[in-house]
């Protein structure tokens, strides 16, 4: 039952953000620059992973320190100058926090973006006022997440048992096991639905999919 929970913490990028095929534009845009052949959203989805220094080797970028850090800067340029125009939520973001509030179910977002990236796009697209937490990094690499984690999991006043994790990679499924919640992964962001099924946790085609199949109980409970 979803009311075992009492927290959800949510992924952003790819779970609650459909920004996966943003991504691969702004890539295919840096492998043109290096007269390199661009990439389709199903091979991204199949070899995209953490840490993104392994994926960016992968598509042949340089990966010493200085090229990596140069190109890592020129993606968050591109991606930046067109993400709060461009990219929408997942369908049925809205619904499901309306619906899991009323289940007494409090949320936060842990993610590999930038702390600052992070506060901007939960209020440009008005719902900040779900989360109790924001919990992103303080660099441009995407890492450093479990350590986040585990600094808020000791903290937070649920139990592990009342925390649910959903995410949309590989690695999201890794911090639920470093942190030893349960975890729910969404086959619909930046990892194709065959390599999640690789792990231990239910993969769901979509949010709404998702919120459709957990069981909940016929009645509200107490919010006393």
């Amino acid at each position: 039952m979803i009311e075992q929970y009492k927290h959800i913490l949510w992924d952003w990028n790819g779970t609650l953000l459909d920004d996966s095929w943003l991504c691969v534009e702004v890539l295919n845009g840096l492998l043109a620059e290096r007269g390199e052949s661009p990439i389709s959203l199903e091979t991204y989805r199949t070899h995209f992973n953490f840490p993104v220094i392994h994926f960016y080797r992968f598509l042949g970028f340089e990966t010493d320190p200085a090229s990596f850090e140069a190109v890592s800067h020129k993606f968050i340029a591109g991606y930046e100058s067109r993400w709060l125009e461009e990219c929408h939520l997942h369908p049925g973001v809205h619904q499901i926090f309306q619906d899991s509030r009323a289940h007494g179910i409090s949320h936060s977002i842990l993610s590999a973006a930038h702390q600052t990236a992070l506060e901007l796009g939960t209020h440009h697209f008005g719902i900040q006022h779900y989360f109790d937490h924001l919990l992103g990094t303080d660099n441009i690499y995407a890492e450093g997440k479990v350590h986040r984690a585990k600094e808020w999991i000791e903290q937070c006043p649920w139990k592990r048992e009342e925390i649910l994790l959903i995410g949309d990679t590989l690695h999201d499924f890794e911090v639920a096991q470093s942190i030893g919640v349960p975890c729910l992964l969404l086959g619909a962001g930046h990892c194709h639905r065959a390599r999640l099924e690789g792990t231990e946790s239910v993969v769901f085609d979509s949010l709404n999919d998702l919120w459709e199949r957990l069981p909940k109980s016929s009645t509200r409970p107490s919010q006393a």
